[in-house]
């Protein structure tokens, strides 16, 4: 089994490059997914993140209301918390205000998020002793967790074109995807930090077809090292 992990800033396109990789047959697991099942009701995940973080992020059903848990991790969109923290360039974050609650947030997801990524691992290697499985996560260099895989590709835009994708996505102004992406970019590590950690690189600031054409390049590699 190759064990590959999937990784750039929000808005970057992993989710598209993931799914290209699935139609030359990998296969997938989202670490966001995997953490939205494990923040259900009754889940001890929730349960944690309800006692750390207070009823104040629930909806009236009791779900937990993932923009108030958002803006209780890093700070209101465009507020001075929100930009507190940085990268250096060793990957070490530098601490603002709200970086403490985004550091609690992953310490309490993260660990059951991984255990669940490893039972599907041992699942696929179970069944294809010659898979090659990817793990799409946004966190993977910033957690430090990059040990755990064979391989590691960072998926890249333009920073305006983040901007942009998460506008279309989220339905909203520009300026308000502004305030969001640069709010949860503060806890993340710049592009360039990224890539230079990375053994594949996937520029998805081009066309689809460009996007593409990479991902087989990358596919057609990794399948002769499998």
């Amino acid at each position: 089994m190759l064990k590959l992990g999937l990784t750039g800033g929000i808005a970057s396109g992993k989710s598209v490059v993931g799914e290209m990789f699935v139609k030359l047959g990998a296969h997938l697991t989202k670490a966001d997914v995997i953490a939205h099942q494990l923040m259900e009701p009754g889940r001890p995940v929730y349960d944690e993140i309800v006692r750390c973080f207070g009823a104040g992020i629930l909806n009236p059903d009791c779900t937990i209301n993932r923009a108030k848990l958002a803006e209780a991790a890093f700070g209101a969109p465009g507020s001075t918390a929100a930009s507190g923290g940085a990268a250096t360039s060793g990957g070490a974050m530098v601490v603002g205000s709200a970086v403490p609650r985004v550091t609690e947030l992953n310490a309490i997801v993260h660990p059951a998020v991984i255990a669940h990524e490893n039972e599907w691992m041992k699942e696929i290697i179970s069944c294809d002793p010659n898979a090659i499985v990817i793990v799409e996560a946004a966190l993977i260099l910033e957690a430090n967790t990059g040990d755990r895989f064979n391989r590691i590709i960072v998926v890249t835009c333009q920073p305006e074109q983040r901007i942009q994708r998460y506008a279309r996505r989220h339905g909203i102004s520009e300026d308000a995807a502004r305030a969001e992406v640069t709010r949860r970019m503060a806890a993340q590590i710049p592009d360039e930090e990224k890539v230079k950690a990375a053994d594949f690189v996937i520029d998805n600031s081009g066309s689809l077809e460009s996007t593409a054409e990479q991902v087989r390049a990358v596919f057609t590699v990794l399948r002769s090292i499998a």
